[in-house]
């Protein structure tokens, strides 16, 4: 049952809405039968509205947010995260580490590329930035394509703080993973590791290249020089 404000939430973003847009979005984020993004429902709203909605409603409890998350509306549940790293980044000890529990029990609810990269390493990241990792290595060895993302983009967290081993050891695990969306997500954090230590990346390359997907390869070699990806992508490789 939608509270008050839930309900009031509701018809500001429904008012929102865009048709056209709507359909856009259905196509990009693959939400046909047997894509990623299967049975996910957009209104068709992009980011910087949800954003400026998502001001209005920071103080949601829990129970509200799970509500959104619960939805099967893409932007419900995008505004949902957007809010919860609004109280997490302002949270205390205790009530980041229960937004944290909150987090990993609405993994299943987080099942878009977008809502795990705004939010994982806002929230997942940074609570385990001092704490043991053992929880993103669990991830990273599910079959779920969405544990996986999250295990590895949380680790831009680290990247941040110039610890490379966590994303170093989850590149290994995911090295060989089928799917476009962790090979573009561990490209994507061996390119920002590269960009603060180049050596170390290199050192990577070196040992890995030869079996890394393409795509994989491809996203975390962007920033080095054209030599060098040539390198990369052909003399390494079989």
């Amino acid at each position: 049952m939608l509270t008050s404000k839930l309900q009031k939430f509701k018809k500001e973003l429904n008012k929102l809405a865009d048709k056209k847009q709507a359909a856009i979005l259905q196509r990009f984020f693959k939400t046909k039968k047997g894509e990623y993004g299967a049975g996910d429902v957009f209104l068709g709203i992009m980011v910087p509205k949800q954003r400026l909605l998502a001001r209005n409603y920071l103080d949601l409890s829990l129970a509200e947010l799970q509500t959104l998350l619960n939805n099967k509306i893409h932007e419900y549940r995008l505004i949902a995260l957007i809010i919860l790293t609004q109280q997490y980044a302002k949270a205390d000890l205790i009530n980041k580490k229960k937004i944290f529990n909150f987090y990993l029990k609405n993994f299943n609810h987080i099942n878009n590329w977008d809502l795990v990269d705004l939010s994982a390493p806002n929230i997942i990241g940074n609570y385990l930035l001092p704490e043991p990792r053992d929880v993103l290595y669990d991830f990273a060895q599910s079959n779920n394509l969405w544990k996986k993302r999250i295990a590895i983009i949380s680790t831009f967290s680290f990247i941040r703080q110039n610890q490379f081993s966590d994303t170093i050891k989850i590149a290994k695990i995911l090295l060989l993973d089928r799917h476009d969306l962790i090979q573009k997500a561990v490209g994507w954090m061996l390119r920002e590791m590269g960009k603060r230590d180049e050596k170390l990346l290199r050192h990577f390359l070196d040992k890995n290249a030869k079996i890394m997907p393409r795509t994989m390869l491809r996203y975390a070699i962007e920033k080095l020089p054209e030599k060098d990806r040539q390198y990369y992508l052909y003399k390494k490789r079989p």
